[in-house]
């Protein structure tokens, strides 16, 4: 088939004609060349270079609009996606005028469209991405369509780096180890992804053991400006990880949606979004010489937790930016779901330009680059403060007084001078049972436990460290820390300290990048001698992979009741997430990690106490081997080099001989295998018609779980390791698996039988109508406690609706599709809550499931709840987006709540019984 793309022709006089010519179906099927002859912004079109006709741009300053150059330089790039894309049908020339318009709408719910340059996915949301493309293209088939017109328009990276789990640590062959193992129990999975990227154009793999996906994005992958069809533009991405926003450190404009969401976009659909409010966040001075990347992150992830961002753009301005490298504002963008906000981006300077140039760009791109931002008014000077755009609001940080610290116990924003840790450790022993609290009696707050682990004698306590992890793309993608680290490991080994065996120590890069210079830097055999061996290149540890602890260490901690303690150099440290056994982990720089897994304990003052002893006797403090700023920076610019990069990346689709010898089958349709547990058909376009049904009214329908605050995706879907008491581990039993077999929920993300079964199964819990922590509930009807998916059977087997109650902030954390997809198999028709984290409020209309908020000044304590009534949700026939509904309760009481579909795109979704179903009736019809 040919498309018809309209292009510009200059006549001799210099007008423009418009003439339509047939062209083959484009590869990247973007934005760029279709400029069709409803798009009332063409006169804006020229070339970037007289020499160079065939390259054009829309020049925004041909607007000759004063409102351009007070615009938040973020909203900037929405404004050049909705000229560019501008067809008055998906994105209108009002679109546009409300983005330029941003500082008068901004509060107003003011709805516009945004088409990203690029989609990108890992490989726990990839999977079920590519399941339901498979699958969408067996229901278009049914209803009669085309199966083939299912495929991504807009270009799509998926890079497979969750699979991978620290199985075998402290041994000379364990990365080859967990690597042959990640393929032995991931090969089906694997082997439908090599399918997916031969049936579907447009769709890159980039093989188990690259990297971490926003490592790989940062390194190689992001463009910075597009150069597509004939036309520069702005990159921009979104991704199915809510650390996407890693690439807003590079000036690329990015952020996690749901897969649900990612997928209508990769099939050409643009996002709809309320135009965003920006914080303007004002960096000053320079930090001090002890300070890492990571404690500035810190300090901001706190701090704007407490400004309150969820829901905002954050743009990073002022002259300490320029004190910050790229790396450095990767890693400030990287934890922008820790502090809530949609993005953090830092516009493009001449250090981002630089950034390109060391990481082994083509030179003449990069100059195009920074020509076309120049141009369109997007390049930077941070020291420049007549640049300084309106902001909504502004918040300042010096530099200067970032101290040391780190985060936890429980969650990233929760951070804690390193000087106060050992105090704020003790003080949360005792604490009643929350974020900062485990409830231990005090007269067992010094209980020791005795174990023995390869044949010698050690003891446990409140606070041992049991797995020390550097880990995760938020700080392996940043050389200062990484070589900070090694410099580190390299004086307390020649101090003659050690770190006890049992503690798993773990070192996984998120690129080949990171293991080459600290190897030619010379740090990397003592990182070793520590037992930070190089495990894997994956996201490992800060997702839950953090594999098993040695099981002498278990029956201690689990003898003592101990609070065990992980400390990693990740992004998230919910309940739950790093380890089972581990109820206490702090986010923490890789320099830390290691000093207190030398020190083996938390509940230590490093300013007073001495990090160990050497055979000596010599008491070694953490100020004897700490490496300042200026000695890391030094090795970084002699090690850190562009010739890394280009020897890493030019081989990274090629160099996994395990990936180039699996095969897949080549046909268009997939050939769905009945014995998989791994990769199932969904049930979710079943009895699919083109006709819609209209929504109804949800009638007597009772609480499934009575949740308080901050309740997580990895509660409502976990990623980890599979129970062996649970229902997927049943389901799993059933099919002939052993427990070894069972690897973790993450990697059996194409199967929604093992999903449902997974669906709220976190051993950390807290539902309130039972009085333990633990992934069960009250089935009504009979009064029996039940596991969740049991419940949720019995009722859907008896025909009830079920709904769920929750607190504040329901859904934050990791972006996962199946914290929608699981509830909605398991029958919940709707969640009310106070308030929701964005993209899972996405991820529920994507999926039909209606989010209910309570309105303000009312909760469930307010309006006297128990989650022992039934519910009727009275659906009006006519809907609008954020419309207040009537609910009644079988008690007699009625109270109103805010129906969360915010724009008329969501509720044309809900209408359709998803997002899923509407794209199928568009591309059946």
């Amino acid at each position: 088939m040919l498309d018809g793309v309209l292009h510009l022709r200059i006549t001799a006089r210099g007008q423009q004609q418009h003439c339509w010519r047939t062209v083959p179906p484009r590869s990247s099927g973007n934005q760029g060349s279709q400029i069709t002859m409803s798009n009332p912004f063409v006169h804006i079109v020229e070339p970037l270079d007289p020499k160079e006709p065939l390259k054009k741009f829309f020049n925004l300053s041909k607007l000759e609009d004063e409102r351009y150059a007070r615009l938040p330089f973020s909203i900037r790039v929405l404004l050049e996606a909705a000229i560019r894309n501008c067809d008055e049908f998906l994105v209108k020339k009002g679109d546009v005028e409300n983005i330029l318009n941003w500082k008068v709408v901004q509060h107003k719910n003011v709805e516009v469209p945004f088409k990203p340059a690029r989609v990108i996915l890992q490989d726990f949301t990839g999977v079920p991405a590519v399941v339901d493309f498979a699958a969408m293209r067996d229901a278009v088939k049914k209803l009669g369509g085309d199966p083939e017109k299912i495929n991504p328009i807009c270009p799509a990276d998926l890079v497979i780096d969750h699979s991978i789990q620290v199985d075998f640590n402290r041994r000379s062959d364990s990365l080859q180890k967990n690597q042959d193992l990640e393929f032995e129990r991931n090969k089906e999975r694997f082997e439908f992804l090599k399918w997916g990227s031969q049936a579907f154009k447009n769709m890159r793999i980039i093989p188990p053991g690259s990297g971490i996906i926003h490592q790989v994005n940062l390194e190689f992958l992001a463009r910075v400006v597009m150069d597509q069809d004939g036309y520069y533009y702005p990159d921009s991405v979104v991704g199915t990880d809510s650390h996407t926003t890693m690439i807003d450190g590079l000036g690329v404009l990015g952020w996690g949606v749901g897969g649900i969401e990612a997928e209508a976009v990769m099939l050409g659909q643009p996002i709809s979004m309320v135009l965003p409010e920006v914080v303007g966040y004002k960096l000053l001075g320079n930090p001090q010489p002890l300070v890492t990347s990571t404690d500035i992150v810190l300090t901001i992830t706190k701090h704007l937790r407490q400004v309150g961002v969820v829901g905002k753009f954050v743009e990073f301005f002022g002259p300490g930016v320029a004190q910050l490298s790229i790396a450095d504002r990767a890693t400030i963008a990287n934890m922008c779901p820790e502090y809530g906000a949609t993005a953090a981006y830092f516009p493009v300077d001449d250090i981002s330009i630089g950034y390109l140039i060391q990481t082994g760009r083509d030179k003449e791109k990069v100059m195009w680059t920074k020509k076309y931002l120049e141009a369109v008014g997007m390049l930077r000077d941070f020291k420049n403060s007549s640049q300084d755009p309106d902001f909504t609001q502004v918040v300042e940080l010096d530099l200067h007084t970032v101290v040391p610290c780190c985060s936890g116990p429980k969650r990233p924003q929760d951070k804690v001078a390193v000087s106060d840790m050992k105090e704020d450790f003790e003080t949360c022993l005792g604490a009643k049972q929350g974020f900062k609290g485990f409830q231990i009696a005090p007269d067992r707050h010094n209980s020791v436990v005795k174990f023995n682990f390869e044949g010698s004698d050690f003891e446990l306590a409140h606070g041992s460290v049991v797995i020390a992890a550097i880990t995760s793309c938020t700080n392996t993608s940043n050389p200062s820390v990484m070589l900070g680290a090694g410099l580190l490991a390299k004086k307390a080994v020649e101090a003659g300290l050690t770190v006890k065996p049992y503690i798993k120590t773990s070192l996984s890069p998120g690129s080949g990048v990171v293991t080459y210079y600290l190897r030619e830097s010379g740090v990397m055999s003592y990182l070793s001698q520590l037992g930070f061996d190089v495990v894997g290149y994956g996201c490992m540890t800060c997702i839950g992979n953090s594999g098993p602890l040695p099981e002498s260490v278990v029956e201690a901690i689990t003898q003592g009741d101990l609070v065990a303690v992980g400390v990693l150099s990740g992004n998230r440290n919910f309940e739950g997430r790093v380890h089972p056994n581990t109820r206490a982990n702090y986010l923490a720089s890789p320099p830390l990690v290691i000093a207190y897994a030398i020190a083996g304990t938390v509940r230590i003052n490093f300013e007073k106490e001495p990090l160990g002893v050497n055979a000596s006797g010599e008491k070694i403090f953490l100020k004897d081997i700490w490496p300042t700023r200026n000695e890391i920076q030094a090795v970084e610019r002699q090690f850190v080099i562009p010739g890394m990069f280009k020897e890493v990346y030019k081989k990274i689709e090629t160099v996994n001989e395990s990936w180039n010898a699996l095969g897949a089958p080549s046909d268009k349709l997939y050939s769905w295998n009945p014995k998989s547990t791994y990769i199932k058909s969904p049930p979710f376009f079943d009895g699919l018609t083109l006709a819609l049904q209209t929504p109804k009214t949800i009638e007597d329908a009772y609480v499934l779980l009575n949740f308080g605050d901050s309740v997580t995706t990895d509660h409502i879907s976990p990623a980890g390791n599979i129970a062996r008491n649970s229902p997927a581990a049943r389901y799993l039993t059933s099919r002939g698996l052993t427990p070894r077999e069972f690897n973790s929920y993450g990697s059996r993300r194409g199967n929604d039988a093992v999903m449902a079964r997974g669906t709220f199964a976190n051993i950390r819990l807290v539902n309130k109508f039972i009085d333990k922590q633990g992934p069960q509930t009250v089935h009504f009807p009979s009064g029996e406690t039940l596991d969740v998916f049991d419940a949720a059977e019995r009722y859907k087997q008896a025909g009830h609706p079920l709904i769920v109650l929750a607190g504040k902030e329901y859904g934050a954390g990791s972006s996962r599709d199946w914290a929608a997809k699981g509830p909605f198999l398991l029958g919940v028709k709707a969640v009310l809550a106070e308030s929701y984290e964005r993209i899972h409020r996405s991820n529920l209309v994507g999926m039909g499931v209606i989010p209910l908020q309570y309105l303000p000044g009312q909760d469930a304590g307010t309006l006297g709840l128990t989650g022992r009534e039934r519910y009727t949700i009275v659906i009006p026939e006519k809907l609008k987006p954020q419309m207040n509904v009537q609910i009644k309760l079988d008690t007699g009481k009625t109270f109103q709540a805010l129906m969360r579909f915010d724009t008329d795109v969501e509720l044309t979704y809900f209408h359709n019984g998803g997002i899923l179903n509407y794209m199928i009736r568009k591309m059946a019809s």
